[in-house]
């Protein structure tokens, strides 16, 4: 599963917008659409703050 399907399935099941997670993660709407089509390069920082905001974090572990 990708971090972009992943965050919008969290999203949803938090019963959240686009628009609502952006406002209360501190980020911006622009920068929420990007994240969930998968955009590949987007701040890490944002994206730890969006995590933070649903109750989950990212780890780095090695590849399969």
């Amino acid at each position: 599963m990708s971090l972009a399907s992943e965050i919008t399935g969290l999203r949803k099941a938090a019963g959240l917008t686009q628009v609502e997670l952006a406002a209360r993660a501190g980020v911006g709407l622009r920068f929420i659409r990007e994240l969930e089509r998968g955009k590949p390069t987007v701040r890490l920082d944002k994206v730890k703050q969006v995590l933070d905001l649903l109750g989950h974090e990212l780890h780095v572990r090695p590849r399969s």
